[in-house]
């Protein structure tokens, strides 16, 4: 059997490609934007075309693929639709997706997978939005259902849900069986002890240190039941749960915005986490001081964000360190990139 032919679009680093390519999807041509995301994915992905340049200027040469192609895939810029970011309706990427969807209209592939943030598929903010997603897909042809997934079902070691709209051409009644599909190829995550802790300590060879920015006490924290979930330190890098998950890996890392680990408990040498003994002190009263947080909690590493996004081992980046940060925090964790695309080539060659 041959192999699905799709289309990449929004492609950074190269994420979600990895997944689709492991459910053996042949990518034949991607395009994005940003310079050093784009030569990223041309290292890793040398036998796609990839095009560095704004989409809108590409869509009308993409007709040469129209019924060539069986799949459009891609992720939008979410930061207009994201709660962390302005929610703003008007943010000129907020009108990407319907890029996106002029793409699945010049090229008309048998199916189409546009991912996002989870405030895109549950808030009454974006309602509207939604409804035009609904509409102008069955405008086109295409039956299409969102489907909101937590990476961490699917072997990412990490809190990330995002929805899936997936479209299925001439096709009204997939949503029941894409659930299945979905559910079948759930897998548990490893901790991010056991995903990290054969790297060796920050600072090795296999682990170079990448990010020195200080970790410094709030000296007005925001608490909450978890040392995990409020903020009691300054800046917006939160520490990792070691034991459990790490939060959404924000596109901002790279300086005070980076999580950090307790590199003491994670490597076995301290029987207990440090964040968590400063959480309970908080509760029971302690007022902190602006001081710097002690040398074994430290901010993660590209190798360990990579890993934790789950990007294969000999992954090649391109850029500035800052750069990298931005491209591995972008992109779509390649095991749940791949849980989608099994679901949707099975589905299709069922």
């Amino acid at each position: 059997m041959s192999k699905l032919k799709a289309i990449s679009l929004f492609s950074g680093a190269g994420g979600m490609d990895v997944g689709f390519e492991k459910a053996g999807v042949e990518v034949v041509w991607a395009n994005e934007i940003n310079k050093e995301a784009a030569e990223t994915y041309r290292l890793n992905h040398p036998e796609t075309t990839i095009v560095n340049d704004d989409l809108n200027n590409q869509i009308a040469s993409l007709k040469r693929f129209e019924n060539e192609i069986d799949l459009v895939f891609g992720g939008p810029p979410c930061q207009g639709f994201s709660v962390a970011g302005k929610m703003d309706p008007n943010d000129e990427r907020s009108q990407l997706v319907w890029s996106f969807l002029e793409v699945v209209k010049v090229t008309q592939p048998r199916a189409f997978v546009l991912e996002n943030v989870k405030a895109l598929a549950k808030l009454d903010k974006w309602s509207e939005v939604r409804k035009k997603i609904y509409s102008t897909s069955q405008d086109l042809g295409y039956t299409c259902f969102p489907f909101l997934l937590n990476a961490t079902e699917y072997g990412v070691p990490q809190k990330r849900e995002r929805v899936f709209f997936i479209g299925i051409k001439n096709d009204l009644f997939f949503e029941d069986e894409m659930k299945y599909l979905l559910e079948k190829n759930k897998k548990v995550a490893k901790s991010i002890k056991e995903t990290l802790v054969d790297l060796g300590v920050a600072g090795t060879p296999n682990n170079p240190n990448t990010c020195t920015a200080k970790i410094t006490f709030a000296t007005n924290p925001v608490m909450r039941k978890t040392a995990y979930s409020g903020m009691y330190f300054n800046g917006q890098g939160r520490p990792i749960n070691i034991d459990g998950y790490a939060n959404t890996l924000p596109a901002s890392m790279g300086g005070n915005k980076t999580p950090f680990v307790d590199e003491e408990y994670l490597y076995g040498n301290a029987e207990s986490n440090w964040v968590e003994e400063y959480h309970e002190k908080l509760v029971n009263g302690y007022e902190p001081k602006f001081n710097e947080a002690p040398s074994r909690l430290r901010r993660i590493t590209i190798k360990e964000a990579s890993r934790i996004q789950t990007f294969p081992e000999e992954y090649i980046f391109f850029g500035s360190k800052g750069k990298i940060y931005t491209q591995i925090g972008n992109a779509v964790p390649c095991e749940l990139a791949f849980a989608v695309a099994k679901a949707v080539t099975d589905y299709l060659e069922s």
